[in-house]
Parts: structure tokens; C-alpha cells; sequence
């Protein structure tokens, strides 16, 4: 099944599915491996791995360089977050184009302007995008794609920027119309309240994704109950990998010998194995020479 299928499947399911967040193939892998059906290419995440803030400060190309090594690595289906559409609607249908072309099978584009900053920081002081030209961009995308089954979802920050749930409402119904395969809708609340409220007045018209980073404390039974459809673990690797090392760093730093980390680290043979090393070692019995000079005259 292609993975754009895979993709639109998870969010037109009846059941709650959710995904795992992804910043490189390595990350990729593991959420692969662990069973989830589908990767949130995190922005936030991607730029912390490059060592950059997640304001649009690493190019949009260099995003698609780190998702073709993603594709290539995993077999299920990856959702870009792709902030903005980096840029206006010409932009954002070349990015159709693009991730098609890596078999990316989706992107999540957010209604505010070009360059965006994360939603966690001043969010109530980040203007939003006007719907007219949201929705031009949303059908932009459409008309771009190839494949019928890629899917592009419209990411709502009314409750960001604190318009209220009438604006939220308003704009995931213009969405909606422009074309949007689903609808995320975003909060910053450490409860469900603002998004549970949005469910009940939206009436499961379209499919809804969330992002509860902040209301984590929530029990995902209540997401199946309100009817979401798709909820992402959105930078979880990310801030694990990060406190790894974090801790083995100062660790090592302090103790000056690997005496007592090589327990708190993962095997050099498992790193190995996530690489596909042992593919490698059958291909070259079947591809190389026995012998390791080659032919002599």
C-alpha cells in the first residue's frame, strides 16, 4: 500500500490513531520499530537537531534533505509539520511537489505568517494569516498534487493567539471548504477544555488532529470520546535524546573514563543494526568478489 494511503487511511479511521514525532532516519526507525502506523516530521524538532530555532532559520530545502533520508529509512507513512508552507502559495504547491517526489505523504500547514515562530513562545503576539489567503494556499496544494491520496492538513492557531473558539470555528470550516483532508486544531492550555469545546460545535464534519504537548495530562480516552481522529506525540524523541545526553555528557565529562557509561548506552552493535549493516554484508557476498585483491593477470 502506498504510504499516501497508509496516511489517509490513519486519518479518515473511526478509531483514535496516533503517530510519533521524527527528527532524522535514525529517529525515523526507531518509531517505525516500536509500531507506530505513521511520523510527525516535527519542525520544531528538525530545527533543534540542526542546531537552529524553529522560526524558518533552516531553508525548506534542507527540511526535504533530512525527510529523503526519513522516507528511504521507514516503510510508513510520514506527515510533514511544514510551518507555513514556507512562504505564499507558490511556495507552498512546490513543496507538494517535492515531498511527492520522496513519497512524503502529507503536510500540516499552519495559518500564521512567513517567517512563523513556535506556538509555545508569545504565541498571543503572532498574527495570523487572513483566511482568503490561507485557503488560496490550501487549494494551491490540491491542485498541485498527483497522487489523490496525499494529504494536507490545516493547522488552526485561533486558541493560539487567543481569537477565541468562534474564530477557530470559522476558519477550520473555511479550511475545510478550501479542501483540507483534516483539520488540526492547536492549544497551549494544560487542559482539553478549549478543544473539547471546539469538538462539540464542530460535529465531526472533518477529520481533527491534535497536538497535546501541553495538556499531556490528559487520558487519551477523553481524545477517543471527543471524536479525534488523529493525535500526535509531537517532540518526544527530541527532548528524550536530549536529556540523554545531556546525562551521559556531563557524566563522562566528570568521571573521565567510559568504565561506568558503556552500561547506559546502547550497544555499538545495535547502532549497527539500525544502520542495515548486516544487508550490507549480504550484499557484498553476493555482489564482490571472494577475493579481496580482485582479479590478478
Amino acid at each position: 500500500m502506498r504510504k499516501t494511503t497508509q496516511l489517509r487511511n490513519l486519518i479518515t479511521s473511526k478509531e483514535l490513531e496516533v503517530i510519533m514525532e521524527a527528527h532524522n532516519a535514525l529517529s525515523a526507525k526507531i518509531v517505525e520499530e516500536a509500531g507506530f502506523k505513521g511520523i510527525w516530521a516535527s519542525g520544531l524538532s528538525i530545527s533543534a537537531a540542526m542546531g537552529v530555532r524553529d522560526n524558518n532559520e533552516a531553508s525548506w530545502t534542507q527540511i526535504l534533505e533530512v525527510l529523503e533520508f526519513m522516507s528511504d529509512a521507514t516503510s510508513i507513512p510520514i506527515l510533514l509539520d511544514g510551518d507555513t508552507g514556507y512562504g505564499n502559495f507558490n511556495n507552498a504547491r512546490r513543496l507538494v511537489k517535492k515531498l511527492e517526489q520522496r513519497q512524503i505523504a502529507g503536510v500540516c500547514i499552519e495559518d500564521k505568517l512567513f517567517p512563523k515562530t513556535n506556538s509555545f513562545i508569545r504565541g498571543e503576539t503572532q498574527p495570523l494569516a487572513s483566511i482568503d489567503e490561507f485557503c488560496g494556499k490550501i487549494r494551491a496544494m490540491k491542485d498541485t498534487q498527483t497522487d489523490d491520496d496525499f494529504v494536507v492538513v490545516a493547522r488552526v492557531e485561533a486558541f493560539i493567539a487567543g481569537w477565541g473558539l468562534r474564530e477557530a470555528l470559522r476558519r477550520a470550516e473555511a479550511y475545510r471548504q478550501a479542501g483540507a483532508d483534516a483539520i488540526l486544531i492547536h492549544s497551549k492550555r494544560a487542559d482539553f477544555e478549549e478543544i473539547e469545546a471546539f469538538m462539540k460545535e464542530w460535529g465531526g464534519r472533518h477529520p481533527v488532529v491534535i497536538v497535546p504537548t501541553k495538556y499531556y495530562r490528559t487520558p487519551t480516552a477523553r481524545f477517543r470520546e471527543a471524536g479525534i481522529s488523529m493525535a500526535i506525540w509531537a517532540n518526544h524523541n527530541l527532548r528524550a535524546a536530549i536529556a540523554a545526553m545531556q546525562q551521559i555528557t556531563s557524566r563522562l565529562y566528570r568521571e573521565e573514563t567510559l568504565l561506568h557509561a558503556e552500561s547506559c548506552v546502547a550497544p555499538l552493535e545495535e547502532v549497527f543494526r539500525l544502520q542495515g549493516a548486516e544487508e550490507l554484508a549480504e550484499a557484498e557476498r553476493k555482489y564482490l568478489p571472494s577475493g579481496l585483491n580482485g582479479d590478478r593477470p
